[in-house]
C-alpha cells in the first residue's frame, strides 16, 4: 500500500470550491456595480420631478460598496455552509463504495455495492467495483475447489504406493518383485502427468504472454498428423477415425498455447469415444464477424448436459474415475483449454452431440 500524507479531504475540497465559485461571482458583480456607477453623474443632483435633493455617484458609491461587502460575507457563509451539505449529498454514494471495497476480504466477498438510481458516473463506478467483486469471487471459489482436488488428486498416489510398498514389506517371502516395481512405475506415472498438467494450467493461465498470427489450421494439420501416427500404434482398442475439415482460421495468440489448446481436445476427443471405434471430425474457418473458430466433433456415450457444463472444472472427467491415468488422463485436459481460451479472450462451447459424444467450439479473436 503506497504511504500517502493526509491532505484535505474530497469534501472540505468541494465545499471550499463551491465557496470560491460563489466569491468570485460576487466580486464579479461587485466589479459590473461600480463600472454602472460610473454612468451617474458626480455630486449633488436636483430631482426634476419634485425639484428636491437626488443622490449623486459618491452617495451611490458608499451604499453600494457598504452593502456589497455584507453580500460577499454572506455568499461565503452561505458557499460553505450549502457546500457542505451539497457535497456530501453528492459524495454519499462514494462513502458506501469504500465501505463495501474497503471491508473487502474472503469471508466477505458476497456484499456487493448495489447503487441504486439512475446511470451516472458514481452508479458506473458501483457496478465496476460490483462486477470486479464477483469475478474476485468466482475466482476464489474456483482456487479453493481446485487446491483442495489438486491435493487429493496429488496425495492419492503416493497414497497408493505407500500401500504396496507396506504389503511387499509384509510378506518378503510371497511378494513378486517384478509387480510390485510395475505398480509404482504405474503410479508414478500417473503421478508425473498429473504434475505436468498442474504446470501447463498454471502456465496457461500466465498473463504477459507474447501474441501473434496463428493458422489454427496449420496447428490442426500437425495436431491430427501426430495423433493418426499415435492411434495406429495403440493397441488399447479400435482406433477412431479422424477427419480434417481445415479451412482459413487465423487467430492473434501464443502458438505454443494454441497448439497445446488443439493437442489437449483432440486427445479428449480419441480418448472419450466409442470402445470399437467412432469418429472425430476437427473443422476449423473464420466466422463471419472475423473470428478463428476451431471446431470439434466426436462420437461417444450420452452425456448429461448438467455433467458437461462441468467438464472444465478441475478433476473433472466425461467417464468413470477408475481408468488408469494413462487412458482416461487426470482431468486437466479441458480445464487447460477453458484458461488458454481465456487468455486470450475467445470464448468456448461444450455441449453434448445429439446421438453421443461432445461438441466444442473455440471462437478466437482474429489476428
Amino acid at each position: 500500500m503506497i504511504a500517502r500524507r493526509r491532505g484535505l479531504s474530497l469534501r472540505v475540497s468541494l465545499t471550499l470550491s463551491y465557496a470560491g465559485f460563489l466569491v468570485v461571482a460576487g466580486a464579479v458583480l461587485f466589479g459590473v456595480g461600480l463600472l454602472a456607477l460610473r454612468f451617474v453623474p458626480s455630486g449633488d443632483l436636483l430631482s426634476q420631478s419634485t425639484g428636491g435633493w437626488a443622490p449623486g455617484r459618491g452617495d451611490l458609491t458608499d451604499v453600494f460598496v457598504k452593502y456589497a461587502w455584507w453580500a460577499l460575507a454572506a455568499l461565503v457563509v452561505v458557499g460553505l455552509v450549502g457546500g457542505w451539505f451539497l457535497s456530501g449529498w453528492m459524495l454519499a454514494p462514494l462513502g458506501r463504495i469504500t465501505d463495501v471495497v474497503g471491508r473487502a476480504d474472503a469471508a466477505t466477498l458476497h456484499r456487493r455495492i448495489a447503487l441504486r438510481g439512475r446511470r451516472n458516473e458514481l452508479t458506473d463506478l458501483a457496478d465496476a467495483f460490483d462486477d470486479m467483486l464477483d469475478r474476485i469471487e468466482r475466482a476464489v471459489a474456483e482456487e479453493s475447489r481446485f487446491a483442495a482436488n489438486a491435493s487429493h488428486e496429488l496425495r492419492t498416489p503416493h497414497a497408493v504406493i505407500r500401500t504396496i510398498v507396506e504389503v511387499a514389506r509384509a510378506d518378503p517371502d510371497g511378494r513378486d518383485v517384478d509387480l510390485v516395481l510395475s505398480r509404482i512405475a504405474q503410479t508414478n506415472e500417473w503421478a508425473i502427468v498429473t504434475t505436468e498438467a498442474l504446470l501447463e494450467l498454471a502456465r496457461a493461465g500466465r498473463a504477459g504472454l507474447t501474441f501473434e498470427p496463428v493458422d489454427l489450421a496449420e496447428v490442426a494439420q500437425r495436431v491430427v498428423a501426430d495423433a493418426r501416427e499415435i492411434e495406429l500404434t495403440a493397441p488399447r482398442r479400435t482406433s477412431p477415425s479422424i477427419r480434417l475439415e481445415s479451412g482459413p482460421a487465423i487467430a492473434r495468440g501464443n502458438a505454443a498455447l494454441l497448439g497445446q489448446l488443439v493437442s489437449n481436445l483432440v486427445t479428449n476427443a480419441l480418448l472419450h469415444n466409442l470402445p470399437d471405434g467412432g469418429e472425430v471430425a476437427v473443422r476449423t474457418r473464420t466466422a463471419p464477424d472475423g473470428s478463428a473458430l476451431l471446431e470439434i466433433v466426436n462420437t461417444g456415450p450420452d452425456l448429461d448436459p448438467a455433467r458437461v457444463a462441468t467438464l472444465t472444472e478441475p478433476f473433472v472427467r466425461a467417464g468413470d474415475r477408475t481408468r488408469a491415468a494413462s487412458d482416461r488422463g487426470v482431468g486437466l485436459g479441458l480445464t487447460i483449454v477453458s484458461a488458454i481460451v481465456r487468455s486470450h479472450r475467445g470464448d468456448l462451447l461444450i455441449t453434448p452431440r445429439d446421438g453421443g459424444g461432445l461438441f466444442v467450439r473455440v471462437a478466437l479473436p482474429s489476428a
